[in-house]
């Protein structure tokens, strides 16, 4: 053997072991893993989100970051495929083929189990079973591997469906207070929080361990994930920060999983942050926007036992905890414009307001009478951070 085949047959044992490497990783291993193989699935998004600047509407934004993902999967599920052509054709040329546009016709026709090319040395036999079972794996893996990402894409969904009804679309923490207020179940949000806690530790779990799906985007355009994670812990900070005797424990519980599921995804996503914040470190929330939020929220007949200054204070001691983690983390994700989740270069500085619905009710005479529940809902003068 060659000096020369020597060489090309150790760098194709190199490229086949990352490519092992990468897909035990990123499918088998729990815990979330980045490098060069997945390099990919970086420039597949990017793509999009260019791509997506180009639309004029939110709508059509949204449909077009829809496919990034899917797509993004299916191209690291050709790059290990790719990987493992290369690797064994590498290998195949090293230890004799004659030629290298046959060592990869037979490095092609073995991983995908084509057999169309016959090996030619006892070697080459041995090499084509090994590449046979490398093709094999790798579908059976990347195909087991997409029903445990549903579960979990499907279990993070469903509370923020449920969350459209409470809070809106685009979710708004005021607004979920003020809904509950409205309709007189403010007792719930005890077990909300509660639920949310529990989802928090969920969506950190698995986010963390299976960064795809935190660009899945949600089934309907105006929600998101973290959009409503955002408006749950701003819900829960604000009873904190006005009503603290009135707020339940489990509010403080959300606020503290929801922003300890952040700093996982996060570091999974290698976002910086702050792991120690002061509580009179600057934000981006304004007190203006927060006073406004404060006078809605009184109009509603929330109950507000601190003064809106004094609630200003302890409010943002809660949100500097999430806050630019929260924001950076909805950037990246190019999740809808809601209120109170920072600004997206993507939508043009866009920012969307839930509309609550119309409160339609029969009156005396047998018609119907329809108003929108407790007024409309607020506009600020300016697109909120």
């Amino acid at each position: 053997m060659s000096a020369m085949r020597l060489a090309v047959l150790l760098a194709g044992v190199i490229v086949l072991f990352a490519n092992a490497y990468s897909v035990l990783t990123v499918l088998i291993v729990p815990r979330a893993s980045t490098g060069w193989v997945t390099y990919p699935m970086v420039v597949v998004r990017a793509v999009f989100r260019q791509s997506a600047l180009l639309a004029r509407t939110y709508a059509t934004q949204d449909r077009i970051l829809l496919l990034g993902e899917p797509v993004a999967l299916i191209a690291l599920l050709i790059t290990w495929l790719t990987l493992a052509v290369f690797g064994f054709t590498l290998v195949s040329w090293g230890i004799g083929t004659q030629a290298f546009t046959a060592a990869f016709s037979e490095a092609g026709s073995s991983v995908f189990t084509l057999g169309f090319t016959l090996p030619h040395t006892e070697g080459s036999r041995i090499i084509d079973f090994i590449a046979a079972g490398t093709g094999l794996v790798l579908v059976a893996l990347q195909i087991a591997y997409l029903p445990t990402l549903y579960a979990a894409y499907n279990r993070r969904e469903t509370l923020v469906t449920l969350l459209e009804s409470r809070a809106g679309a685009p979710a708004w923490g005021p607004e979920l207070l003020i809904r509950h207020q409205l309709v007189g179940t403010v007792d719930n949000l005890a077990s909300l929080f509660a639920e949310w806690e529990r989802w928090a530790a969920d969506v950190a779990e698995s986010h963390s361990t299976y960064p795809s799906l935190l660009y899945l985007r949600s089934p309907r355009a105006l929600n998101s994930w973290i959009v409503s994670l955002i408006a749950v812990m701003d819900a829960a900070a604000l009873t904190l920060a006005v009503d603290p005797e009135g707020a339940p424990i489990e509010a403080r519980m959300c606020v503290r999983m929801g922003f300890t599921c952040l700093r996982d995804i996060a570091e999974a996503t290698r976002i910086p942050y702050e792991t120690d914040p002061e509580p009179d470190d600057p934000i981006l929330l304004t007190e203006a926007q927060f006073d406004e939020a404060y006078d809605h929220l009184v109009s509603a007949g929330f109950t507000t036992s601190r003064p809106a200054e004094e609630a200003w204070t302890h409010f943002r001691g809660w949100r500097v905890n999430y806050e630019s983690v929260g924001y950076a983390v909805a950037s990246k994700l190019n999740a809808p414009p809601a209120m109170w989740t920072g600004p997206r270069r993507l939508f043009r500085g866009e920012s969307m307001e839930p509309q609550r619905p119309v409160d339609r009710r029969p009156d005396a005479a047998g018609g119907v009478t329809g108003a929108i529940l407790g007024g409309p809902g607020p506009r600020p003068d300016q697109p909120p951070s």
